[in-house]
Order: C-alpha cells, then sequence, then structure tokens
C-alpha cells in the first residue's frame, strides 16, 4: 500500500475569517461544482440532492481568539513546518525482526515467525484492501462523506487496544501505562479529525452515518479478537489503515489545493490545532518530542494538511508498536514520575499472558 510521499512545501496563507454555508455546502461535491459557480444555499442543496447540513449558526470568529499559546514561535519557526518526507510503506517480516533484537541463534523458531508475521500481514493487506475498493466505489466522488466514514472507523481499533489492556490489568497481567496514554491520545486525535468532517457536512447523509457506525462495531470486535491473539497483527492492521487514510488525505489537498485555500478553517479544527492545551496533541505524536510541532491554521488547506501528517504520525506510532516493548510516550524523558512508581508488567498476546501468570511469581 504504497503512497504518495509528504509534500514539503510550506503554505502560510491569510482567509476571511466569517463562516459560509454555502461555501462548505458546495465543496460537497467538488468535482462538479466551482467556486465561481457559487450562487445560494438553496442552489447548491439542489444540485447535491440531498437535505443541508448548515453550519452557518456559528458565529463568525476572530483568529486572535484562538493565538497558540503553548508554544510562543521564533522568526523562524512561523511557518508551518512539514516533514521533508514520509511515504508510507507497511511494516515488513524483516524489518520487524530487525528491529525487535533477536538472537540469530535460534534460527528455526525464527524462520517460523517469518511466516507468521508474512501470513498475518497479507491477510492484514487483503482486508485493507478490500475495505478500500467498497470506499472507492461508494465514495468516489464524495469527499467530505468518504473522510466521515473514514475517521469514524479510524478511531475504534484504540478503543479495542485499551479494552483489552485494561482487562489485562484487571488480571495483573499488564502494568504499562504508556500504551494507555498514547494510544487514549491517538483516539482523541481522530475524536476531532471526525468532529472537522462533522461541521463540513461529511455526516449530512442517513445512509453514510449507518454505514460507517455499522462498520466501527464490527471492526471493534475484530480489533480486539486480533489484539488478543496477536498484539503484532493488530498494530500492522492499523498501520494499514492509518496508511491509506494519509494517502487519501494527500491525493486530497494536492487535488484541491487552489480551492482549499479560499475556504475558512472550522472553528472546531482551530481550536483543537491551537488550543492553549496540547499535551494530547504532543502525546501520540511518538516519533518527535513534545512541543516540537505547532500548526497555524489559517484555512482550510491547513486543516487538511495538518489531518495528513497526523495520519503519518500515527503511521510511525502504530510501526514502533509492532516490535514489542518498543513504545514509549514522548513526555517519558521530561516528566517527573517519582511520585507514582508502578512496577511494570507486561504480556504480548493471550497465550504469554496466561504463560507468565502460570509460572511467573508475584511481587513481594
Amino acid at each position: 500500500m504504497a503512497a504518495a510521499p509528504l509534500s514539503s512545501t510550506v503554505f502560510v496563507t491569510s482567509a476571511s475569517c466569517s463562516s459560509s454555508s454555502s461555501l462548505y455546502s458546495s465543496y460537497l461535491k467538488p468535482r462538479t461544482l466551482k467556486a465561481s459557480a457559487l450562487t445560494s444555499l438553496s442552489s447548491i442543496c439542489s444540485l447535491n440532492g440531498f437535505p443541508c447540513n448548515p453550519i452557518s449558526a456559528r458565529p463568525s470568529f476572530h483568529r486572535d481568539l484562538y493565538r497558540v499559546h503553548a508554544t510562543i514561535l521564533q522568526d523562524e519557526e512561523e511557518k508551518v513546518v512539514v516533514e521533508e518526507s514520509f511515504e508510507f510503506k507497511a511494516t515488513t517480516s524483516d524489518e520487524v525482526k530487525a528491529s525487535s533484537g533477536e538472537a540469530s541463534e535460534s534460527e528455526p523458531s525464527s524462520d517460523f515467525e517469518k511466516w507468521v508475521i508474512k501470513g498475518e500481514q497479507s491477510i492484514n493487506i487483503f482486508l485493507t484492501d478490500t475495505v478500500i475498493k467498497i470506499l472507492d466505489t461508494l465514495y468516489h466522488d464524495r469527499d467530505y462523506a468518504r473522510f466521515f466514514v473514514l475517521e469514524t472507523i479510524a478511531r475504534v481499533p484504540y478503543f479495542a487496544f485499551m479494552s483489552v489492556l485494561h482487562m489485562y490489568e484487571s488480571f495483573g497481567w499488564w502494568r504499562r501505562s504508556e500504551y494507555l496514554k498514547v494510544h487514549f491520545a491517538e483516539s482523541w486525535n481522530e475524536m476531532h479529525h471526525l468532529l472537522i468532517m462533522e461541521e463540513l457536512g461529511g455526516n449530512a447523509w442517513w445512509f453514510d452515518r449507518f454505514l460507517a457506525q455499522h462498520i466501527a462495531v464490527f471492526y471493534y470486535f475484530m480489533t480486539v479478537f486480533m489484539y488478543i491473539i496477536s498484539p503484532r497483527m493488530a498494530y500492522h492492521f492499523s498501520e494499514c489503515v492509518e496508511g491509506h487514510a494519509f494517502s487519501t488525505y494527500d491525493k486530497f489537498i494536492k487535488a484541491e489545493e487552489e480551492n482549499l485555500k479560499k475556504l475558512p478553517a472550522p472553528e472546531v479544527a482551530v481550536k483543537y490545532y491551537t488550543g492553549s492545551d496540547l499535551y494530547l496533541f504532543d502525546e501520540f505524536q511518538t516519533s518527535r518530542p513534545p512541543n516540537s510541532r505547532r500548526p497555524k491554521i489559517e484555512n482550510l488547506y491547513d486543516v487538511f494538511l495538518n489531518i495528513r501528517d497526523d495520519e503519518a504520525e500515527h503511521c510511525k506510532t502504530m510501526k514502533a508498536c509492532q516490535t514489542h516493548g518498543n513504545l514509549s510516550s514522548p513526555h517519558s524523558l521530561i516528566e517527573d514520575e517519582s511520585t507514582c512508581v508502578v512496577p511494570e508488567t507486561d504480556c504480548e498476546g493471550i497465550v504469554d499472558c496466561i504463560t507468565k501468570s502460570v509460572t511467573t511469581k508475584p511481587a513481594e
């Protein structure tokens, strides 16, 4: 599932702060409507063929209300800096083996594990490709609705991971708080992606809400089962899903760049990306130190640019999770944890958890 590399271009533009439902509603079908053809809300709704879900009820807001308080940007940091490149590539079995640091003398078991990993990844890629084909068929010309479905689904794995880990905690099998912190931060990020798509009208159709929510229920139980059997497989599947999300947003912003720059940013996006409390925003980005990324939101293009970059960070975190014990909180090096020290205990999958619970004596 290769995707186009992230653009390294830096964009800083200004846009009107006034909210206009006609602008958002007209853009629900960008393939057929041009910005110059905007006339009135009623005419746009009739062209799209579905009841309007206007967002013009929210008052106009001033950008000064949502300045970045967490970090004071220096002169050389005023622009939104995107990583030089990020090319999504699902983790291979050789990469997992190399990063796990396993001893080379266990050749028979490593060969067996290599085939197991290949089997897991083949299943994951097949499932992901199947879902992508369905979405391509249903949403080939309705971008915001597709994004709403994607973001509804994207939150589910992190709920599933936390559910299983909480169960392991109750049994005394797991004591790794960093995993719970990072996965909750990931779900918090995806929730705001979902709120943005809802404000843009992506949930206007009953069918889209019905489809997304029922897929989410099935996906939750499937991920719980997968995570219990093989956390590595579950994390790789999530990497594939996040990789598709990254690719989808990347293609969209490159195709619709000029139109997006003319539209104002949703209020929920401005609050999330430039709010005063960005602890959770830093927490899910495990590949970078805290306070190293502070988006500047001027228009709708900036919003989608940052959503795309979020998906890239999710991919990196899910890749790190595929090596057992490799995940750490970005704040772990700067926080003082001396006030609450919990003995770390962990396991990898239900079989390993049960085995350790039987063979390991409880700490005195």
